[in-house]
Protein backbone atom coordinates (compact mmCIF):
# COMPACT_ATOMS: atom_id res chain seq x y z
CA UNK A 1 0.00 0.00 0.00
CA UNK A 2 1.35 3.40 -0.95
CA UNK A 3 2.14 5.80 1.88
CA UNK A 4 -0.27 8.68 2.32
CA UNK A 5 0.86 11.99 0.88
CA UNK A 6 2.53 14.41 3.27
CA UNK A 7 0.01 17.14 4.21
CA UNK A 8 0.47 20.70 3.06
CA UNK A 9 1.32 22.89 6.02
CA UNK A 10 0.84 26.58 6.81
CA UNK A 11 2.95 27.92 9.68
CA UNK A 12 2.00 31.11 11.54
CA UNK A 13 4.54 32.46 14.05
CA UNK A 14 5.24 35.44 16.31
CA UNK A 15 1.60 36.31 16.98
CA UNK A 16 -0.41 36.63 20.15
CA UNK A 17 -2.90 33.77 20.40
CA UNK A 18 -6.22 33.52 22.23
CA UNK A 19 -7.22 29.88 21.89
CA UNK A 20 -10.64 30.17 23.64
CA UNK A 21 -10.16 26.57 24.79
CA UNK A 22 -11.63 25.26 28.05
CA UNK A 23 -8.87 26.97 30.04
CA UNK A 24 -8.78 30.21 28.00
CA UNK A 25 -5.14 29.46 27.16
CA UNK A 26 -3.30 32.41 25.67
CA UNK A 27 0.20 32.93 24.31
CA UNK A 28 1.88 36.33 24.19
CA UNK A 29 3.96 35.07 21.26
CA UNK A 30 3.26 31.71 19.74
CA UNK A 31 2.76 29.59 16.65
CA UNK A 32 0.03 27.66 14.85
CA UNK A 33 0.72 24.84 12.40
CA UNK A 34 -2.09 24.00 9.99
CA UNK A 35 -1.90 20.67 8.14
CA UNK A 36 -4.38 20.56 5.26
CA UNK A 37 -7.71 21.46 6.93
CA UNK A 38 -6.78 20.75 10.57
CA UNK A 39 -4.85 22.52 13.28
CA UNK A 40 -1.86 20.22 13.80
CA UNK A 41 -0.13 21.99 16.67
CA UNK A 42 -0.23 25.23 18.62
CA UNK A 43 1.90 26.66 21.40
CA UNK A 44 4.28 29.27 22.75
CA UNK A 45 7.45 30.34 20.98
CA UNK A 46 8.56 29.14 17.58
CA UNK A 47 7.03 26.34 15.53
CA UNK A 48 8.69 22.93 15.70
CA UNK A 49 11.79 22.39 13.56
CA UNK A 50 11.88 20.00 10.65
CA UNK A 51 8.32 20.43 9.41
CA UNK A 52 7.83 19.07 5.91
CA UNK A 53 5.35 20.12 3.25
CA UNK A 54 5.37 23.76 4.38
CA UNK A 55 3.76 25.77 1.58
CA UNK A 56 3.55 29.05 3.46
CA UNK A 57 5.14 30.74 6.48
CA UNK A 58 3.48 33.82 7.96
CA UNK A 59 5.12 36.29 10.33
CA UNK A 60 2.30 37.26 12.69
CA UNK A 61 4.16 40.04 14.48
CA UNK A 62 1.67 42.68 15.63
CA UNK A 63 -1.29 40.33 15.23
CA UNK A 64 -3.71 38.37 17.39
CA UNK A 65 -4.85 34.92 16.25
CA UNK A 66 -8.30 33.77 17.35
CA UNK A 67 -10.77 31.13 16.29
CA UNK A 68 -12.90 32.24 13.36
CA UNK A 69 -16.10 34.02 14.35
CA UNK A 70 -19.33 31.99 14.28
CA UNK A 71 -22.59 33.70 13.37
CA UNK A 72 -25.69 32.06 14.86
CA UNK A 73 -28.60 34.13 13.50
CA UNK A 74 -29.15 36.04 10.27
CA UNK A 75 -31.62 36.72 7.47
CA UNK A 76 -29.50 37.16 4.34
CA UNK A 77 -32.36 38.32 2.11
CA UNK A 78 -32.66 41.53 4.13
CA UNK A 79 -29.36 42.79 2.66
CA UNK A 80 -31.37 44.30 -0.20
CA UNK A 81 -33.79 46.13 2.12
CA UNK A 82 -31.26 47.90 4.34
CA UNK A 83 -31.84 51.45 5.52
CA UNK A 84 -35.64 51.27 5.57
CA UNK A 85 -38.01 51.83 8.50
CA UNK A 86 -35.07 53.07 10.56
CA UNK A 87 -37.17 54.70 13.31
CA UNK A 88 -39.65 51.85 13.85
CA UNK A 89 -40.19 49.41 16.66
CA UNK A 90 -40.42 45.72 15.84
CA UNK A 91 -44.09 45.57 14.85
CA UNK A 92 -44.14 48.73 12.72
CA UNK A 93 -40.90 47.64 11.08
CA UNK A 94 -42.50 44.31 10.15
CA UNK A 95 -45.62 46.00 8.79
CA UNK A 96 -43.48 48.32 6.69
CA UNK A 97 -41.23 45.63 5.22
CA UNK A 98 -43.24 42.42 4.84
CA UNK A 99 -44.95 43.54 1.61
CA UNK A 100 -41.51 44.06 0.09
CA UNK A 101 -39.92 40.88 1.47
CA UNK A 102 -42.80 38.83 0.08
CA UNK A 103 -41.64 39.62 -3.45
CA UNK A 104 -38.11 38.28 -3.40
CA UNK A 105 -37.04 35.82 -6.07
CA UNK A 106 -34.04 33.60 -6.74
CA UNK A 107 -31.67 36.23 -8.22
CA UNK A 108 -32.47 38.57 -5.33
CA UNK A 109 -31.88 35.83 -2.74
CA UNK A 110 -28.54 34.93 -4.32
CA UNK A 111 -27.36 38.56 -4.49
CA UNK A 112 -28.46 39.27 -0.92
CA UNK A 113 -26.69 36.14 0.31
CA UNK A 114 -23.52 37.22 -1.49
CA UNK A 115 -23.65 40.65 0.15
CA UNK A 116 -24.37 39.28 3.61
CA UNK A 117 -21.69 36.62 3.40
CA UNK A 118 -19.07 38.97 1.97
CA UNK A 119 -19.49 41.49 4.76
CA UNK A 120 -19.30 38.85 7.45
CA UNK A 121 -16.36 36.96 5.95
CA UNK A 122 -14.35 40.15 5.47
CA UNK A 123 -14.89 40.83 9.19
CA UNK A 124 -13.63 37.49 10.49
CA UNK A 125 -16.66 35.19 10.22
CA UNK A 126 -15.64 31.68 9.18
CA UNK A 127 -18.96 29.94 9.96
CA UNK A 128 -22.17 31.64 8.89
CA UNK A 129 -25.84 30.75 9.14
CA UNK A 130 -28.98 32.02 7.48
CA UNK A 131 -32.54 31.67 8.77
CA UNK A 132 -34.51 31.91 5.55
CA UNK A 133 -38.28 31.53 5.87
CA UNK A 134 -39.80 33.62 3.02
CA UNK A 135 -40.67 31.37 0.08
CA UNK A 136 -43.12 33.20 -2.22
CA UNK A 137 -44.86 31.04 -4.78
CA UNK A 138 -42.90 30.59 -8.03
CA UNK A 139 -39.84 32.39 -6.63
CA UNK A 140 -37.32 29.74 -7.69
CA UNK A 141 -34.80 27.67 -5.75
CA UNK A 142 -34.05 30.09 -2.93
CA UNK A 143 -32.33 27.56 -0.68
CA UNK A 144 -30.10 26.41 -3.51
CA UNK A 145 -29.19 30.00 -4.35
CA UNK A 146 -28.22 30.79 -0.76
CA UNK A 147 -26.18 27.60 -0.31
CA UNK A 148 -24.48 28.22 -3.65
CA UNK A 149 -23.42 31.70 -2.55
CA UNK A 150 -21.88 30.30 0.65
CA UNK A 151 -20.07 27.58 -1.26
CA UNK A 152 -18.66 30.14 -3.68
CA UNK A 153 -17.49 32.35 -0.79
CA UNK A 154 -15.76 29.39 0.86
CA UNK A 155 -17.26 29.81 4.34
CA UNK A 156 -18.68 27.07 6.53
CA UNK A 157 -22.46 27.39 6.51
CA UNK A 158 -25.70 26.33 8.18
CA UNK A 159 -28.97 26.99 6.36
CA UNK A 160 -31.82 27.15 8.85
CA UNK A 161 -34.57 26.24 6.39
CA UNK A 162 -37.45 28.34 7.68
CA UNK A 163 -41.15 28.28 6.95
CA UNK A 164 -44.41 30.12 7.55
CA UNK A 165 -47.96 28.81 7.21
CA UNK A 166 -49.89 31.61 8.94
CA UNK A 167 -50.66 34.40 6.46
CA UNK A 168 -52.94 37.45 6.37
CA UNK A 169 -56.06 35.33 6.05
CA UNK A 170 -55.12 33.60 9.33
CA UNK A 171 -54.29 36.84 11.14
CA UNK A 172 -50.58 36.82 10.32
CA UNK A 173 -48.48 39.47 8.61
CA UNK A 174 -47.18 37.79 5.42
CA UNK A 175 -49.27 38.02 2.25
CA UNK A 176 -51.06 34.80 1.42
CA UNK A 177 -48.84 34.08 -1.59
CA UNK A 178 -45.68 34.31 0.53
CA UNK A 179 -46.39 31.39 2.87
CA UNK A 180 -46.46 27.63 2.45
CA UNK A 181 -48.97 25.01 3.49
CA UNK A 182 -48.17 22.81 6.47
CA UNK A 183 -47.50 19.78 4.29
CA UNK A 184 -45.65 21.82 1.69
CA UNK A 185 -43.32 23.40 4.25
CA UNK A 186 -42.49 20.06 5.86
CA UNK A 187 -41.89 18.36 2.52
CA UNK A 188 -39.69 21.19 1.21
CA UNK A 189 -37.69 21.28 4.44
CA UNK A 190 -37.08 17.54 4.30
CA UNK A 191 -36.06 17.77 0.65
CA UNK A 192 -33.56 20.52 1.53
CA UNK A 193 -32.04 18.34 4.26
CA UNK A 194 -31.78 15.37 1.90
CA UNK A 195 -30.17 17.46 -0.83
CA UNK A 196 -27.74 19.57 1.19
CA UNK A 197 -27.10 18.45 4.78
CA UNK A 198 -23.65 17.02 5.49
CA UNK A 199 -23.19 15.38 8.89
CA UNK A 200 -19.44 14.80 8.56
CA UNK A 201 -16.82 16.30 10.90
CA UNK A 202 -15.53 18.79 8.33
CA UNK A 203 -18.91 19.56 6.74
CA UNK A 204 -19.09 22.84 4.87
CA UNK A 205 -22.91 22.83 4.58
CA UNK A 206 -25.49 21.81 7.15
CA UNK A 207 -29.26 22.31 7.36
CA UNK A 208 -31.52 22.97 10.36
CA UNK A 209 -35.32 22.90 10.65
CA UNK A 210 -36.50 26.43 11.40
CA UNK A 211 -40.18 27.47 11.39
CA UNK A 212 -40.09 31.26 11.64
CA UNK A 213 -41.76 31.91 14.99
CA UNK A 214 -44.84 30.94 17.00
CA UNK A 215 -46.68 33.90 15.49
CA UNK A 216 -46.15 33.13 11.83
CA UNK A 217 -46.57 29.36 11.96
CA UNK A 218 -49.19 26.98 13.28
CA UNK A 219 -48.70 24.88 16.38
CA UNK A 220 -48.81 21.82 14.17
CA UNK A 221 -45.92 23.12 12.06
CA UNK A 222 -43.90 23.70 15.24
CA UNK A 223 -44.66 20.22 16.53
CA UNK A 224 -44.16 18.35 13.27
CA UNK A 225 -41.09 20.44 12.47
CA UNK A 226 -39.47 19.25 15.71
CA UNK A 227 -40.38 15.66 14.89
CA UNK A 228 -38.88 16.04 11.40
CA UNK A 229 -35.63 17.49 12.74
CA UNK A 230 -35.15 14.64 15.20
CA UNK A 231 -36.03 12.00 12.63
CA UNK A 232 -33.40 13.47 10.29
CA UNK A 233 -30.92 14.16 13.13
CA UNK A 234 -30.53 17.87 12.42
CA UNK A 235 -30.82 20.92 14.65
CA UNK A 236 -33.85 23.17 15.31
CA UNK A 237 -33.99 26.97 15.22
CA UNK A 238 -36.65 29.67 15.64
CA UNK A 239 -37.26 33.13 17.11
CA UNK A 240 -38.21 33.35 20.77
CA UNK A 241 -39.08 35.84 23.53
CA UNK A 242 -38.13 38.95 21.58
CA UNK A 243 -40.73 41.46 22.79
CA UNK A 244 -42.34 42.37 26.10
CA UNK A 245 -45.79 41.72 24.66
CA UNK A 246 -44.99 38.14 23.67
CA UNK A 247 -45.73 36.50 27.01
CA UNK A 248 -49.19 38.08 27.17
CA UNK A 249 -49.89 37.06 23.59
CA UNK A 250 -48.77 33.48 24.23
CA UNK A 251 -50.98 33.27 27.29
CA UNK A 252 -53.95 34.58 25.30
CA UNK A 253 -53.37 32.31 22.31
CA UNK A 254 -51.88 29.18 23.88
CA UNK A 255 -52.73 29.50 27.58
CA UNK A 256 -49.04 29.59 28.60
CA UNK A 257 -45.89 31.69 28.30
CA UNK A 258 -43.40 31.36 25.41
CA UNK A 259 -40.99 28.95 27.08
CA UNK A 260 -43.75 26.64 28.26
CA UNK A 261 -45.24 26.75 24.76
CA UNK A 262 -41.91 25.83 23.21
CA UNK A 263 -41.56 22.92 25.61
CA UNK A 264 -45.10 21.73 24.88
CA UNK A 265 -44.29 21.52 21.16
CA UNK A 266 -40.92 19.79 21.56
CA UNK A 267 -38.87 22.93 21.13
CA UNK A 268 -36.57 22.78 24.13
CA UNK A 269 -33.46 20.60 24.00
CA UNK A 270 -29.74 20.51 23.39
CA UNK A 271 -30.41 20.35 19.64
CA UNK A 272 -32.38 23.66 19.71
CA UNK A 273 -31.30 27.27 19.61
CA UNK A 274 -33.50 30.38 19.72
CA UNK A 275 -32.85 33.85 18.38
CA UNK A 276 -33.05 36.91 20.68
CA UNK A 277 -34.52 35.63 24.00
CA UNK A 278 -34.61 39.23 25.21
CA UNK A 279 -37.41 38.83 27.75
CA UNK A 280 -36.66 35.73 29.84
CA UNK A 281 -37.56 35.36 33.51
CA UNK A 282 -35.66 33.19 35.98
CA UNK A 283 -37.87 30.20 35.25
CA UNK A 284 -37.30 30.55 31.50
CA UNK A 285 -33.53 30.71 31.94
CA UNK A 286 -33.61 27.68 34.22
CA UNK A 287 -35.59 25.72 31.63
CA UNK A 288 -33.08 26.59 28.90
CA UNK A 289 -30.21 25.57 31.19
CA UNK A 290 -31.91 22.33 32.23
CA UNK A 291 -32.53 21.29 28.62
CA UNK A 292 -29.37 22.69 27.04
CA UNK A 293 -31.34 24.99 24.73
CA UNK A 294 -29.09 27.58 23.10
CA UNK A 295 -29.50 31.31 22.48
CA UNK A 296 -28.41 33.51 19.57
CA UNK A 297 -27.80 36.92 21.14
CA UNK A 298 -28.27 39.79 18.65
CA UNK A 299 -27.39 42.99 20.56
CA UNK A 300 -27.36 45.47 17.66
CA UNK A 301 -30.68 44.32 16.23
CA UNK A 302 -32.27 44.29 19.68
CA UNK A 303 -31.17 47.91 20.13
CA UNK A 304 -32.12 48.98 16.58
CA UNK A 305 -35.71 47.75 17.13
CA UNK A 306 -35.86 48.85 20.79
CA UNK A 307 -36.61 45.27 21.86
CA UNK A 308 -34.57 45.44 25.07
CA UNK A 309 -31.45 43.97 26.67
CA UNK A 310 -31.20 40.19 26.91
CA UNK A 311 -30.07 38.74 30.24
CA UNK A 312 -26.88 37.25 28.84
CA UNK A 313 -24.86 37.30 32.10
CA UNK A 314 -27.64 35.40 33.87
CA UNK A 315 -27.91 32.90 31.01
CA UNK A 316 -24.16 32.25 31.09
CA UNK A 317 -24.16 31.89 34.87
CA UNK A 318 -26.95 29.31 34.59
CA UNK A 319 -25.07 27.35 31.93
CA UNK A 320 -27.15 28.28 28.89
CA UNK A 321 -25.15 28.03 25.61
CA UNK A 322 -25.02 31.53 24.09
CA UNK A 323 -23.61 32.65 20.74
CA UNK A 324 -23.77 35.91 18.80
CA UNK A 325 -25.89 36.78 15.79
CA UNK A 326 -25.81 39.60 13.26
CA UNK A 327 -29.57 39.22 12.61
CA UNK A 328 -30.98 40.46 9.34
CA UNK A 329 -29.38 43.57 7.89
CA UNK A 330 -32.71 45.38 7.74
CA UNK A 331 -32.28 45.64 11.53
CA UNK A 332 -28.47 45.72 11.68
CA UNK A 333 -27.27 47.54 8.62
CA UNK A 334 -23.55 46.96 9.25
CA UNK A 335 -23.95 43.22 8.78
CA UNK A 336 -20.74 42.46 10.68
CA UNK A 337 -20.37 40.01 13.54
CA UNK A 338 -17.13 41.65 14.72
CA UNK A 339 -19.12 44.69 15.85
CA UNK A 340 -21.38 42.38 17.87
CA UNK A 341 -18.44 41.40 20.08
CA UNK A 342 -18.11 44.99 21.23
CA UNK A 343 -21.84 45.72 21.31
CA UNK A 344 -22.61 42.60 23.34
CA UNK A 345 -20.17 43.76 26.00
CA UNK A 346 -21.25 47.40 26.05
CA UNK A 347 -25.01 46.89 25.86
CA UNK A 348 -25.03 44.23 28.56
CA UNK A 349 -23.20 46.67 30.85
CA UNK A 350 -26.29 48.88 30.63
CA UNK A 351 -28.26 46.13 32.34
CA UNK A 352 -28.54 45.03 35.93
CA UNK A 353 -24.98 43.70 36.23
CA UNK A 354 -23.43 46.94 35.02
CA UNK A 355 -19.61 46.77 34.67
CA UNK A 356 -19.56 43.13 35.82
CA UNK A 357 -21.89 41.97 33.03
CA UNK A 358 -19.29 40.81 30.51
CA UNK A 359 -15.57 41.22 29.99
CA UNK A 360 -13.51 41.13 26.80
CA UNK A 361 -12.73 37.43 26.95
CA UNK A 362 -16.34 36.48 27.62
CA UNK A 363 -17.36 38.53 24.58
CA UNK A 364 -14.78 36.76 22.43
CA UNK A 365 -16.03 33.39 23.68
CA UNK A 366 -19.61 34.31 22.73
CA UNK A 367 -18.50 35.02 19.17
CA UNK A 368 -16.41 31.86 18.79
CA UNK A 369 -16.83 28.83 21.04
CA UNK A 370 -20.30 29.92 22.18
CA UNK A 371 -21.46 30.07 18.59
CA UNK A 372 -19.95 26.66 17.87
CA UNK A 373 -21.87 25.23 20.85
CA UNK A 374 -25.13 26.74 19.64
CA UNK A 375 -24.66 25.27 16.16
CA UNK A 376 -23.72 21.87 17.58
CA UNK A 377 -20.14 22.02 16.29
CA UNK A 378 -18.06 22.68 19.41
CA UNK A 379 -16.00 19.52 18.82
CA UNK A 380 -14.93 20.82 15.41
CA UNK A 381 -14.67 24.63 15.53
CA UNK A 382 -14.82 27.58 17.94
CA UNK A 383 -11.42 27.20 19.61
CA UNK A 384 -7.81 26.82 18.47
CA UNK A 385 -6.81 23.30 19.48
CA UNK A 386 -4.86 20.51 17.82
CA UNK A 387 -7.21 18.27 15.85
CA UNK A 388 -9.87 20.91 15.27
CA UNK A 389 -10.69 22.33 11.88
CA UNK A 390 -8.42 25.11 10.64
CA UNK A 391 -10.91 27.99 10.87
CA UNK A 392 -8.94 30.92 12.27
CA UNK A 393 -8.41 34.66 11.94
CA UNK A 394 -5.28 36.79 12.17
CA UNK A 395 -6.26 40.29 13.32
CA UNK A 396 -3.87 43.22 12.68
CA UNK A 397 -3.46 45.18 15.92
CA UNK A 398 -0.32 47.26 15.36
CA UNK A 399 -1.92 50.19 13.52
CA UNK A 400 -3.04 53.56 14.87
CA UNK A 401 -6.42 52.13 15.93
CA UNK A 402 -4.99 49.60 18.40
CA UNK A 403 -1.23 49.95 18.88
CA UNK A 404 -1.39 51.72 22.26
CA UNK A 405 -3.62 49.04 23.87
CA UNK A 406 -1.27 46.57 25.55
CA UNK A 407 -3.64 43.61 25.86
CA UNK A 408 -4.52 42.24 22.39
CA UNK A 409 -7.89 40.75 23.38
CA UNK A 410 -8.92 44.06 24.95
CA UNK A 411 -7.76 45.82 21.77
CA UNK A 412 -9.87 43.52 19.60
CA UNK A 413 -13.06 43.79 21.68
CA UNK A 414 -12.98 47.35 23.03
CA UNK A 415 -11.21 48.96 20.08
CA UNK A 416 -12.26 49.85 16.57
CA UNK A 417 -12.97 47.08 14.07
CA UNK A 418 -9.60 45.45 13.43
CA UNK A 419 -8.38 44.65 9.91
CA UNK A 420 -8.20 40.96 9.01
CA UNK A 421 -4.80 40.08 7.60
CA UNK A 422 -5.73 36.43 7.09
CA UNK A 423 -8.83 34.32 7.55
CA UNK A 424 -8.65 30.58 6.96
CA UNK A 425 -11.69 28.36 6.54
CA UNK A 426 -10.98 24.65 6.35
CA UNK A 427 -7.33 25.61 5.97
CA UNK A 428 -7.95 27.76 2.90
CA UNK A 429 -7.67 31.58 2.79
CA UNK A 430 -10.92 33.47 2.29
CA UNK A 431 -9.49 36.85 3.36
CA UNK A 432 -5.99 38.23 2.68
CA UNK A 433 -4.98 41.75 3.59
CA UNK A 434 -8.55 42.71 4.56
CA UNK A 435 -9.94 41.67 1.15
CA UNK A 436 -11.88 38.61 0.07
CA UNK A 437 -9.92 36.13 -2.02
CA UNK A 438 -12.75 34.04 -3.46
CA UNK A 439 -15.13 36.66 -4.87
CA UNK A 440 -15.14 40.16 -6.38
CA UNK A 441 -16.38 42.59 -3.71
CA UNK A 442 -17.06 45.37 -6.22
CA UNK A 443 -19.12 43.06 -8.41
CA UNK A 444 -21.17 41.98 -5.39
CA UNK A 445 -21.75 45.63 -4.47
CA UNK A 446 -23.07 46.30 -7.98
CA UNK A 447 -25.38 43.30 -8.16
CA UNK A 448 -26.82 43.85 -4.68
CA UNK A 449 -27.52 47.50 -5.53
CA UNK A 450 -29.25 46.46 -8.76
CA UNK A 451 -31.33 43.77 -7.09
CA UNK A 452 -32.32 46.13 -4.25
CA UNK A 453 -33.58 48.63 -6.82
CA UNK A 454 -35.44 45.92 -8.74
CA UNK A 455 -37.13 44.69 -5.58
CA UNK A 456 -38.10 48.23 -4.58
CA UNK A 457 -39.66 48.81 -8.00
CA UNK A 458 -41.62 45.56 -7.87
CA UNK A 459 -42.84 46.26 -4.35
CA UNK A 460 -43.86 49.82 -5.23
CA UNK A 461 -45.94 48.56 -8.13
CA UNK A 462 -47.67 45.72 -6.31
CA UNK A 463 -47.69 46.60 -2.62
CA UNK A 464 -50.46 45.12 -0.49
CA UNK A 465 -51.83 47.39 2.22
CA UNK A 466 -51.39 45.81 5.68
CA UNK A 467 -54.13 46.11 8.24
CA UNK A 468 -53.23 48.80 10.74
CA UNK A 469 -55.02 47.03 13.57
CA UNK A 470 -52.79 43.95 13.70
CA UNK A 471 -51.29 43.11 17.07
CA UNK A 472 -47.92 44.52 18.00
CA UNK A 473 -46.78 41.06 19.08
CA UNK A 474 -46.52 39.66 15.56
CA UNK A 475 -43.17 38.15 14.77
CA UNK A 476 -40.69 37.92 11.97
Amino acid sequence: MAASADPQRIVIENCSIATVDAHDTEYASGYIVVADNRIESIGAGKAPEGLTGVVRRIDGTGHLATPGLVNTHHHFYQWITRGLATDHNLFNWLVALYPTWARIDEPMARAAAQGSLAMMARGGVTTAMDHHYVFPKDSGDLSGAIIGAAREMGVRFTLARGSMDRSEKDGGLPPDFAVETLDGALAATEATIDAHHDASFDAMTQVAVAPCSPFSVSTELMRQGAELARRKNVRLHTHGSETVEEEQFCKELFGMGPTDYFESTGWLGDDVWMAHCVHMNDSDIAAFARTGTGVAHCPSSNARLAAGIARVPDMLAAGVPVGLGVDGTASNESGELHTELRNALLINRLGAHREAALNARQALRLGTFGGAQVLGRADQIGSLEAGKLADLVLWKLDTLAHSSIADPVTALIFGAAAPVTLSLVDGKPVVEGNHLTTVDEDAIARVTRDEARRLAQIAAGARSVPCGSRRSTAYR
